[in-house]
């Protein structure tokens, strides 16, 4: 395991970021962590990353204690924090430059990590850092985290406030990276269809880990029976299935809402149902669990 985390705790004042956190990820493994804003992603990041220290807990980075041998994970490790956190003033090669050379190294001694991902702004590469698209900065931040060659890299939330293309073709890096020098990735993401993209993911809530698994066992495991429902009356179609005795959650999913229902309920009663209650043009179907209705179920679980 080259991380590995045991009962991480961590407290902000009234706050509890961490709630006795462990988990540990194979060598070449993507293991992705998905929550909210304010599941305690980030302050995960930042005891992996060596800035910040648990309250309680053990972590190590490539077999490495973070407490004690921080130096040396900090030349091992390339952080990708949520925020772009290069120099706004300085020109897209000089942060370049500037990151290689922190580290000790060149660009031309590691440029065959990042060529892939560097090809698509090097040609901007005398624009000034702060005047880059979104989509641009990611990949200049990931190259800069990249030069040095480390073993294992923490990004979080890396395709935030990202166009969906440009957060396709980073996936893409992430995966080659992976395949062609069997780097170790960690990344943090909110958005729910990323996480078919890991090999692994924690679902992770209020400072603690739901459940870790691969994507695909976990929408196995979710052994519900889950409806889609729309009407013309969409504000007030929500109310009335939470009235509905044989609906066990219902949640907003884009223009419809998703409903558990209790095992032998029928769709001709809920039609019943909500016809009395005044909704028309009513709409229900049988759809299969997606790794955001399984998170849902179990929130709902931690909650109750």
């Amino acid at each position: 395991m080259i991380v590995s985390v045991r009962n991480l705790k961590k407290r902000y004042r009234r706050v509890e970021a961490l709630r006795g956190v462990s988990f540990d990820v194979d060598e070449g493994e993507i293991f992705g962590l998905i929550g909210p804003d304010g599941a305690g992603k980030t302050t995960l990041f930042r005891i992996l990353a060596t800035l910040i220290l648990a309250d309680e807990g053990t972590a190590k980075v490539d077999w490495l204690d973070v407490v004690h041998d921080y130096k040396k994970i900090r030349q091992r490790i390339g952080y990708m924090p949520g925020r772009f956190s290069l120099y706004q003033d300085l020109s897209v090669e000089e942060n370049l430059e500037f990151f290689a050379t922190t580290f000790g190294t060149t660009i031309k001694e590691n440029y065959h990590l990042i060529k892939d991902i560097y090809k698509h702004i090097e040609p901007f590469k005398t624009r000034k850092a702060g005047q880059l698209s979104g989509g641009m900065k990611q990949k200049l931040a990931l190259s800069c985290a990249l030069i040095h060659a480390p073993r294992v890299l923490l990004l979080d939330e890396p395709t935030t406030g990202v166009d969906p293309v440009s957060r396709k073709e980073f996936w893409e890096m992430l995966h080659n990276l992976q395949h062609d020098y069997g780097i170790t990735i960690i990344a943090s993401t909110p958005y729910m269809d990323e996480a078919m993209k890991c090999d692994r993911i924690a679902l992770v809530q209020d400072g603690q880990f739901l459940k870790i698994d691969t994507p695909q066992e976990i929408i196995s495991d979710y052994h519900h029976t889950l409806w889609t429902v729309s009407s013309d009356h969409m504000h007030q179609l929500l109310d009335d299935l939470r009235q509905w005795p044989q609906a066990l959650s219902v949640f907003s999913f884009g223009v419809t809402y998703h409903v558990t229902v209790a095992n032998g309920a029928q769709e001709a009663q809920l039609l019943h149902f909500l016809e009395e209650k005044g909704h028309h043009n009513i709409e229900i179907g049988h759809i299969s669990a997606s790794i955001e209705d399984a998170f849902m179920a179990l929130s709902k679980t931690e909650s109750s």
